[in-house]
């Protein structure tokens, strides 16, 4: 380090009043790493001192930050490299104490150098470590003022033959025990669960151990120890293949705590921490161990990068605005079974004169993290013009995360399943139905404020979660509301609405965002008995877009695995992924999110999508598509016979839909089958072709839709039609439905095809004989026995006749007399009858 004399300094701050345009060069000649590469900082004095100034290579530029010591400034290099060497140029008010920082995730950081009493000027300091993130982290400022560099240099080299040690956790939500634990509130788990606020702590006494399983064999490279205020003074890292056998990988001697690194090189299935001394009285205690894998073989998966090409990011200026849309909508808008996938991302600003028209398989969504954070004067629509004003067929969209001033007062968005509108807020009105009040059968709309009235007319169903609304004017047959201010209070005897002043619980989509110039996707927290919209106080977590594998079409089920296991979260572009062996989530926490409804098809039989019996996995936004060859299950959560309570962490399938047949021959036994408990199924539409190619009651076949063994499993916006045998079968306790809309398949060929158990037709919502508590609300079945209109269906739900079963609301119709009812549920509630199109309902089981 260089440190100027107090001449020196003086002479500066005298320069510094004149305002100089420049200022003396580092003293390193090259080029540095640093320079002209994505600068972040913990806070910004001005829009004229931001974090790019500090690496843009003109001395005459700053950053600066706020008037507080805890502050710091980072630059992203881009790849992982060999740093050598730091330069720090400050301005008068310069860091007294800092440390230069390195880290190859942004995440868990080393120390490079830490540096006390410097008196300013030009910092040069001579360091050794790899990573693609370097940071200047303030202890002390020497002023009143923040802290201010005119440039910030890192020097050193990319590419040779660097160790190829992966960014990403491979610890993080795995399971984990301990010799001991201090009290129930600090177990093993705490310190593997991503949360820098939750610990392990063990009793006060050596040895002491605390221990993962990485769930198979890994090469293990590095190890990141966060301690508490009872940390080890020294302690052994180990691993193992079998959790019995150990290898030392790391000795430790004289700790002081805080955060370190530690590069190792070894293999095991199992990474522990032995302590043998403690440096304090109490126990060992950990915030978080990172375990990082790859070694030198096989190089890590990157995190991060670009959206691949069908993501279209744009902002108020981007040329031609309205024509992008305008070309994407005329590709997709009668592209029902078509290939393209698209997903429009909005930069925050105002877009004035604006109307997005949506098709098949396009989402628009903002990347603000509040919703009016992207302003639109203007119209975001979807009607039905490709299909003769009738709406019954807009499926597979989506909008989210956009403030809309509709031009004419109303926006229109006139959907039927598989189109989700979260996240919205509408200045004005919202009308759900197509020009000209065609037929619709949707709809979905969670998280959003709808300042005006909301018009479904032609709507035959609709579920709203979560929302604030000006005004509800009408609804055909079912209309169902929960945890929404202003919603209509229930009048389902004479009506069609079902309302419920909160939802037990619910938890809102992950959804990616711009903080700064840097992609982030914000993971919303659980929300217990919630009533209206959760932002913008906005509980929840951000996780860095390079903690993502970003998915392209082209990668192979064998790279999505390997990324899962490395500890990357995956983020889906937009596109068709074939798959020759089933996506294994193993995971806690593990976010799985699609863009543009990314399309999964599993090829040769495999399953689509295991999900382990862990805590707190996300699934969101997008396809799966059942394949020629019969996929036992396309969806499973939890293997059979989980049993894990996951009440406080739940897991959750948010927009996430299944198909069998319509774009071609498909096939799967079960589409989503769900063991574990606890699970949140927020908004899917599970469905077996009724229209397109590869039709027909074998050609498609698939057996169940939805199947709940799981205990304490929400549904929120469950549509599930056209199967084989049951559409729901739930042999879960405790589960809780929040409106279901079905159709009974089609093209059963005759009452005979669909008889069991001396009952014609399989119900639609089945609740097993052996549950004993089990709640529903709003739910309506349809049938439309077009192959054999003849056919006479039992009842459109079946559930057990006890104290601790409570179906409110219930509706069967017979669609133009296509097939009939003789029951609602069970042997209750009276027969469709005619050509009337007129429910039957039931607003009380038993």
């Amino acid at each position: 380090m260089r440190l100027r004399s107090l001449g020196v300094a003086l002479a500066a701050a005298a320069a510094l009043i004149a305002l100089p345009t420049t200022h003396p060069p580092a003293a390193a000649a090259e080029t540095p790493l640093s320079q002209g590469k994505s600068a972040t900082a913990s806070s910004e004095e001005n829009a004229g001192t931001a974090a790019a100034k500090g690496v843009d290579g003109d001395t005459g530029t700053r950053w600066s930050s706020a008037a507080t010591d805890d502050q710091w400034f980072q630059v992203d290099l881009g790849a992982t490299a060999s740093v050598t060497q730091v330069v720090l140029n400050w301005e008068t008010a310069y860091g007294k104490d800092y440390k230069v920082q390195i880290s190859k995730d942004g995440s868990a950081w080393t120390d490079l150098k830490s540096v006390t009493g410097s008196d300013g000027g030009v910092d040069t300091l001579d360091v050794s470590g790899q990573g693609r993130y370097v940071r200047m982290l303030g202890v002390h400022r020497a002023t009143s003022w923040g802290y201010s560099l005119w440039e910030f240099q890192v020097y050193g080299s990319t590419g040779g033959t660097q160790p190829a040690c992966g960014s990403a956790n491979a610890a993080q939500g795995r399971p984990a025990t301990a010799s001991s634990t201090e009290n129930a509130g600090t177990p093993a788990s705490a310190a593997f669960d991503g949360n820098t606020g939750t610990r392990w702590s063990s009793q006060a006494s050596d040895p002491q151990w605390l221990q993962v399983d990485l769930g198979a064999a890994k090469d293990v490279c590095k190890v990141d120890l966060t301690w508490e205020a009872a940390y080890g003074k020294d302690f052994q890292i180990q691993a193992s293949a079998d959790g019995q056998s150990w290898n030392t990988l790391k000795s430790v001697t004289g700790a002081t705590g805080g955060t370190a690194s530690y590069d190792v090189s070894g293999s095991g299935r199992y990474v522990r921490i032995l302590g043998t001394a403690r440096g304090t009285g109490y126990g060992y205690s950990l915030w978080e161990v990172a375990v990082h894998t790859g070694g030198t073989g096989t190089p890590p998966i990157e995190g991060g990068g670009d959206l691949g090409p069908n993501v279209i990011v744009v902002d108020p200026s981007t040329p031609n605005l309205q024509q992008k849309f305008d070309d994407v909508f005329k590709q997709q808008e009668s592209s029902q079974f078509g290939t393209g996938r698209y997903q429009f991302l909005l930069k925050p600003g105002t877009y004035n004169g604006i109307n997005a028209q949506i098709g098949f398989y396009t989402s628009i969504s903002g990347l603000g993290l509040n919703p009016d954070d992207t302003q639109i004067n203007g119209d975001v629509t979807v009607d039905a013009g490709w299909f003769n004003g009738n709406a019954t067929q807009n499926f597979w969209r989506s909008a989210e995360n956009l403030a809309i001033r509709p031009s004419g007062g109303d926006d229109r968005w006139a959907v039927a399943q598989a189109a989700p509108f979260r996240r919205i807020h509408v200045q004005g009105g919202l009308n759900l139905a197509p020009n000209g009040y065609g037929w619709a059968s949707g709809g979905y709309i969670a998280d959003s404020k709808i300042d005006g009235t909301v018009g479904p007319y032609s709507q035959q169903q609709w579920y709203t979660r979560d929302s604030s609304v000006g005004g509800w004017t009408n609804g055909v047959w079912n209309m169902t509301f929960s945890g929404v201010q202003g919603a209509p209070a229930t009048n389902f005897d004479s009506g069609p609405y079902t309302t419920l002043d909160t939802t037990p619980v619910s938890r809102e989509k992950p959804f990616l965002y711009l903080d700064g110039s840097t992609y982030k996707v914000f993971v919303p927290a659980k929300r217990t008995n919630a009533r209206g919209v959760s932002w913008p106080a906005n509980a929840g977590t951000s996780l860095p877009l390079d903690q993502f594998y970003v998915v392209k079409p082209g990668a192979t089920a064998t790279t999505i695995n390997a990324a899962l296991a490395q500890g990357l979260n995956l983020l889906f572009t937009p596109g068709v992924y074939h798959l020759d062996r089933t996506i294994d989530v193993t995971r806690a926490n593990t976010v799985v999110l699609g863009l543009g409804l990314a399309t999964l098809i599993p090829d040769n039989g495999v399953d689509a999508v295991h999900v382990a019996d862990v805590d707190g996995v996300k699934l969101a936004g997008f396809l799966i598509d059942a394949g020629p060859v019969n996929s036992d299950t396309l969806l499973r959560i939890g293997a059979p016979g989980s049993g894990a309570d996951h009440s406080a962490n739940p897991t959750s399938m948010q927009d996430v839909f299944v198909r069998i047949g319509g774009a071609g021959p498909g096939l799967a036994t079960n589409s989503v089958v769900v063991n574990s408990n606890n699970v949140i199924i927020d908004h899917t539409w599970l469905w077996r072709a009724d229209h397109g190619s590869g039709v027909g009651w074998d050609t498609n076949r698939a057996d169940y839709g939805l199947r709940v063994n799981g205990n304490d499993v929400l549904a929120t916006g469950l549509f599930v039609e056209h199967f084989n045998k049951y559409d729901v079968y739930w042999s879960g306790e405790r589960g809780k439905t929040i409106f279901f809309q079905n159709e009974k398949a089609y093209d059963a060929p005759n009452a005979a095809a669909i008889t069991h158990d001396g009952i014609v037709g399989y119900a639609a919502y089945k609740v097993a004989d052996t549950v004993g508590t089990h709640e529903a609300w709003g739910l309506g079945s349809y049938c439309n026995y077009t192959s054999d209109p003849s056919i006479v269906q039992a009842h459109g739900f079946q559930v057990p006749t006890t104290a601790g079963i409570k179906m409110h609301d219930l509706l069967v119709i017979s669609l133009g007399g296509k097939g009939q009812y003789a029951h609602v549920v069970n042997s209750t509630g009276a027969a469709t009858s005619g050509t009337d199109t007129v429910p039957s309902k039931v607003t009380s089981f038993p």
